[in-house]
């Protein structure tokens, strides 16, 4: 018997071959739109079935001939997405954990964990410092320094493939570890100070050689008063106005990273003119020449 028809199914759909020269029957198909590493053995079991012309049909698969097994590859790369630190962040833990998501798009290959490679300053990271679990289509993935980082800037970057072999395009991440407040000096008023003048000038220097620029608040008896400028130098001056007996005077720096120092000063104003209120000179009438005791009241 001669063969009438023959046609292949590939993941469900069936095409018509037509016949060629001799015994061969062809077809130009389009290969399926999802990868087949989801399938039994990362293939699909294709079929092809034969129909001669008095009606009888034979079907064979995968398991049967290995030409029938056939391998698809997505072609969309992953996606890495760091979440923390952004990049420019200012982070005070010098273990500063980084976060980042690996996905791969819905019914693709899969995220291949071990091409994950993350990178610390250009070092590749043991793997003893990753931890993941498992979200849609991938995976959240933290990475914490086994040791401490210096302070200053660092850079992470994160690559990664799915099964079918595409590669995310990597992402870094660039940020500032500073562990160390900044240094403040607080040059007036002095300590204990005891002034009749109203005004007074809060002055000092601050400076963070890693988180500059740093701001100044002054606080007057719990009241901020209002900005202060921080000079290039690191120099600061504030005119506050003093109430009449103790005044508490507060002075905060604060880097970039958060870190923060503080000075307290007390300072008394007192515009109360003392009041004589009695003097006695004894012996008054006096000789000339002769000792006197002179005694005052002051109040």
């Amino acid at each position: 018997m001669s063969i009438a028809s023959a046609k292949i199914n590939i993941n469900g759909t069936d095409y018509t071959l037509t016949h060629g020269t001799g015994n061969t029957w062809t077809a130009t198909i389009t290969a399926p739109g999802a990868t087949s590493y989801n399938q039994a053995n990362h293939k699909y079991n294709c079929s092809v079935t034969a129909t001669n012309t008095a009606g009888t049909s034979a079907t064979v698969n995968g398991s049967t001939l290995s030409g029938l097994l056939l391998q698809v590859k997505e072609t969309v790369k992953p996606t890495i997405t760091i979440t923390s630190p952004s990049t420019g962040a200012y982070v005070t833990n010098s273990k500063q954990p980084v976060v980042f998501t690996v996905v791969d798009e819905a019914g693709g290959s899969g995220i291949n964990l071990s091409t994950l490679i993350v990178k610390q300053d250009g070092t590749a990271v043991a793997a003893a410092t990753l931890a993941h679990t498992a979200i849609t289509n991938g995976y959240s993935v933290t990475y914490t320094p086994a040791s401490a980082l210096t302070d200053g800037a660092h850079t992470v970057t994160v690559t990664v493939s799915d099964y079918d072999g595409n590669a995310a395009t990597a992402v870094s991440t660039a940020y500032t570890v500073d562990t160390v407040p900044p240094t403040l000096t607080v040059t007036s008023p002095a300590a204990g100070l005891t002034t009749n003048s109203t005004t007074l000038a809060v002055a000092g220097t601050t400076n963070d050689s890693t988180s500059s620029p740093v701001s100044i608040v002054v606080k007057l008896n719990g009241t901020s008063q209002g900005a202060v400028t921080v000079n290039a130098n690191g120099t600061f001056s504030k005119s506050v106005t003093l109430a009449e007996g103790s005044n508490t005077i507060v002075v905060t720096a604060t880097d970039a990273a958060g870190k923060t120092t503080e000075i307290s000063r007390t300072v008394a104003l007192d515009t109360t003119a003392p009041s004589i209120t009695a003097v006695t000179i004894t012996p008054n009438p006096a000789n000339t020449g002769a000792t006197l005791t002179v005694s005052v009241t002051i109040q």
